[in-house]
């Protein structure tokens, strides 16, 4: 369904009383709305409610699956233990499963972002580090904005290496550049739909694609801070394909 400005849904994150208010609320950081509102799109923010997410879809042509505090259970794909630093959000991710299943089966653009490319993975057959340091030998360090209070899209934290050939190599036309980064966790087996498509330094899977989807991509980086041409392509390639 065409239109000049799509409707890209993209999904909250959601805390519990405390902060901002004393009952559950939802949150999102604005510059997921903003980024794609500066490239033609109409962001429209999806409560966590699984019971409307065919409905959703009908109103959407894309979804962001945005990043947050907090881990896919790791029970998701069959792990048999669960590293202390696991945190979790049964009700988001239920909710996000759904909508990603769901776009998946329209063939609907799907950008997962950070947390929301580790969830799409998954969705998909993937499995994930649940630990970093405590996986990879010689790991970078993939969340120093934790340590230094920096916001995080300022400043390239590393690069990341672009396979030859995908899409997101089409997209960018580069072979590398730089990303700000901000997680403990990443992909560790793409799962059989799924191929990677960059990869840090140490190794580390950075973003991964569907071959078989129209716009599939999931980036462990936050492209939203718009911090270089590669992110602005990333978001301009998105919501171009949410609008053919």
């Amino acid at each position: 369904m065409p239109s000049a400005k799509p409707v890209i849904g993209v999904t909250l994150d959601a805390e519990q009383p405390g902060g901002y208010s004393s009952a559950p609320w939802y949150a999102l950081r604005q510059n997921y709305c903003g980024s794609l509102a500066e490239f033609g799109a109409a962001p429209l923010a999806l409560p966590h409610l699984v019971d409307a997410v065919d409905r959703y879809l009908d109103l959407c042509h894309g979804v962001v699956v945005t990043g947050g505090g907090f881990d896919v259970d790791p029970a998701l794909w069959g792990a048999s233990s669960v590293h202390e630093t696991v945190k979790t959000k049964p009700v988001r991710t239920q909710f996000e499963w759904a909508l990603v299943q769901g776009a998946i089966a329209r063939d609907l653009p799907v950008l997962g972002i950070c947390g929301g490319e580790q969830l799409l993975a998954v969705v998909l057959g993937g499995t994930l580090v649940q630990h970093i340091p405590a996986e990879i030998e010689n790991a970078l360090d993939h969340s120093p904005e934790r340590k230094v209070h920096d916001p995080v899209g300022s400043v390239a934290a590393h690069e990341v290496a672009v396979a030859p050939g995908s899409l997101l190599a089409r997209i960018t036309g580069v072979a590398s550049f730089g990303v700000n980064s901000s997680h403990h966790q990443a992909v560790k087996s793409a799962g059989p739909t799924l191929i990677v498509s960059a990869t840090a330094p140490d190794g580390v899977v950075e973003a991964i694609e569907h071959p078989g989807q129209r716009f599939c991509l999931g980036v462990q980086w936050h492209p939203e801070y718009l911090r270089g041409e590669a992110d602005r392509a990333i978001l301009a390639a998105f919501v171009a394909a949410c609008a053919a």
